[in-house]
């Protein structure tokens, strides 16, 4: 034998994977992307029963408390059903309150419970900080840079002016 093995074609397919053109499709990239985050996110969060996107509405709330539950769905771009079915749950774990004035009975007004309040309070710096879950292989700077343009791409950057 000269030192260099023999690889099996089946094993060398397995190995690398040619997905062509999605590498430069943005909806594959950034599914791709979620996928980390959220595996990252559960490693991080394996000890509490919090989901994706919980904590965002919990955060959310916390900083607009009284906000309209469909303002809020609107604002995170959840479907008013989803969003109905994760309020429950959030209510149910008594972080979340609801309440619907007597003036407009088809509203729904939302704020944070002591409890929800806590948690946001202890949980902050596990979802935003420097050692937070969603860390990577990027440079502060690209990581920036990335954020940068994800809030661009999702409406929330302010508009340039020319």
């Amino acid at each position: 034998m000269t030192g260099i093995e023999a690889i099996d074609p089946v094993q060398a397919d397995d190995q690398h994977v040619t997905v062509g053109a999605l590498q430069h499709s943005l909806g594959f990239l950034m599914r791709i992307a979620q996928l980390r985050v959220y595996d990252k996110f559960y490693a991080r969060f394996a000890d509490s029963d919090l989901r994706p996107g919980e904590f965002s509405i919990l955060w959310v709330i916390h900083l607009n408390p009284g906000i309209r539950q469909g303002r809020l769905a609107q604002t995170l771009n959840i479907k008013p059903a989803h969003m109905t079915k994760t309020i429950r749950r959030l209510e149910d774990s008594a972080m979340v309150a609801r309440h619907v004035p007597d003036a407009d009975r088809r509203s729904v007004h939302l704020r944070l419970t002591t409890v929800g309040e806590d948690f946001v309070a202890a949980n902050e710096a596990h979802f935003f900080g420097v050692n937070a879950y969603h860390d990577s292989d990027l440079t502060p700077d690209e990581s920036r840079q990335l954020a940068g343009l994800l809030m661009k791409y999702c409406g929330f950057a302010p508009k340039e002016t020319t």
